[in-house]
């Protein structure tokens, strides 16, 4: 039996099979979950080739977090196929080109608003859908929400705005985990150091990253490994970390602590 046998969760933005949600989604199905993927517009296509390398996922639900009607028909869709939901792991974000790299002054205000509603209201957005579902959790310790993070509590070189969208993350996180707490669901961030993926490297600079990584984390750290992240997931999603909620999980090698 895994840790997770019986659970049913919906994984957002698995894109290619590098992705860290692509890893959460893989270690979840050997730990005996029931997965079900979500892609948004153009990438649903991308979402739907890569998630053939997991083996029998169920069809991907279409769910751009900018669409109300879509967050409403994914809730439905995920009605029919589970009854419930034990887990939600929140991988989505998106900023336009010209909310990183180029400072604070650059991106105008509908960039940086749709940055906003993708890589963090959108948390707010799938947990209010999807709480009638969440509460029906029959797990022990009832259900818990996972939000990939990136250490929002400092200045990084070219993240700019999304460092911004980051901590509000954060923060949201800590106030959905007070609403919904009395219903037995947990909401909590897994805050990952930097790890090679497509979607890192539409960030500007990502080799300072790198680099201030391998230097300054007390455990070293491998870019190109996601393994701990991924397991870091399954111990959160499961009833080990049960009466875990309104946290940061920081798997980065120590380097968030080093002064």
């Amino acid at each position: 039996m895994g840790l997770l046998t019986d659970h049913r969760i919906l994984i957002t933005g698995v894109l290619t099979d590098d992705s860290l949600a692509f890893g959460i989604a893989k270690r979840a199905l050997e730990e005996g979950a029931t997965i079900a993927l979500s892609g948004a517009g153009r990438g649903t296509s991308l979402t739907r080739r890569t998630a053939r390398k997991l083996g029998d996922v169920g069809e991907v639900i279409e769910l751009d977090v900018t669409d109300p009607t879509q967050i409403e028909a994914a809730a439905a869709e995920l009605e029919r196929r589970f009854g419930r939901l034990d887990g939600l792991v929140h991988a989505i974000g998106f900023a336009p080109q010209t909310c990183l790299g180029s400072g604070m002054f650059t991106a105008p205000f509908e960039d940086v608003a749709l940055a906003m509603q993708i890589s963090t209201y959108s948390l707010a957005s799938l947990v209010g859908a999807f709480r009638p579902l969440l509460q029906k959790s029959d797990a022990f310790g009832g259900a818990s929400v996972i939000a990939l993070d990136f250490d929002g509590s400092r200045s990084y070189p070219q993240y700019d705005w999304m460092g911004v969208m980051k901590a509000g993350l954060e923060s949201l996180g800590r106030y959905l985990a007070r609403e919904v707490g009395p219903d037995k669901i947990r909401v909590n961030m897994l805050a990952a150091g930097p790890i090679r993926t497509v979607a890192a490297k539409s960030i500007p600079g990502f080799a300072l990253f790198e680099d201030a990584w391998g230097e300054r984390a007390p455990l070293g750290w491998d870019v190109y490994d996601s393994s701990a992240v991924a397991d870091t997931a399954m111990a959160m999603l499961s009833p080990l970390m049960r009466a875990t909620t309104a946290s940061i999980v920081y798997v980065d090698g120590g380097y968030h602590a080093m002064g």
